[in-house]
């Protein structure tokens, strides 16, 4: 099956080699110079990743990574000319699952490209397996219900959208419950690659959007609590 990608940049330049390469490696390319174009593309297309550009002469690459995640979980890799942390931190937080600073090497955006839809795969094809074993694993913490079975996730009966990046992050602290996780072994265990320092960034934006998404207090979460200087914990 040939994986569908979603390009929107309107530096044509950009787009137009990213879709060279794209497809010289055998994906679909839907490719697009503005926002809105790509808005009726993501609202009417299964798609498989998005390459969104942060800057965009109407709606920008935020606005577009929020929309998709009010119904998809397929990844998103933001593009952005500025080197400051700003950006990253905004994706990030909005449901983004990479992000690549201008100007960059098209080689490091395929490599990127590829772990993000092995991530996805396995995610999916993990939870395919388990759904047909109907193998039911969940975890009820003082009214946090969440199963690794149907990917479902209530906080008090209401239920919870997570990206998968999100639900994997939540579980695996479920998981460890009453430990201390580090930054580094829970990049490691989700993303599943080496930590390195600009890592934590990544981990603490994921975790600040967990907790928005179980309305904890920002100075006294009562689900993720932060162990300074150690990790996260779920008690």
């Amino acid at each position: 099956m040939r994986e569908k990608i979603l390009i929107v940049d309107d530096d044509k330049d950009i787009a137009d080699l990213l879709e060279v390469y794209l497809k010289n490696d055998g994906y679909t390319v839907y490719k697009f110079y503005d926002g809105t174009g790509a808005l009726a593309c993501i609202e009417q297309t299964e798609l498989d990743l998005a390459i969104l550009d942060v800057m965009l002469p109407d709606l920008d690459g935020f606005k577009l990574c929020s929309k998709i995640r009010e119904k998809y979980f397929y990844p998103v890799i933001m593009l952005t000319a500025k080197i400051e942390d700003t950006d990253k931190i905004t994706g990030l937080t909005i449901g983004a699952d990479d992000y690549i600073t201008k100007p960059f090497n098209p080689m490091e955006v395929m490599a990127r490209v590829k772990t993000q839809l092995r991530r996805y795969k396995r995610y999916n094809g993990q939870q395919q397996i388990e759904a047909e074993q109907k193998e039911v694993v969940e975890y009820d913490i003082r009214g946090l219900l969440i199963n690794k079975a149907t990917h479902r996730c209530t906080l008090y009966g209401e239920e919870l959208t997570l990206t998968p990046i999100e639900f994997s992050i939540l579980w695996y602290l479920c998981e460890h419950q009453g430990n201390v996780v580090s930054s580094e072994q829970l990049y490691e265990a989700v993303w599943g690659e080496k930590f390195l320092t600009n890592n934590n960034n990544t981990v603490m934006a994921h975790i600040g959007r967990l907790r928005e998404k179980l309305h904890e207090p920002a100075k006294k979460p009562k689900f993720i609590k932060t162990v300074w200087g150690v990790g996260y914990k779920v008690e």
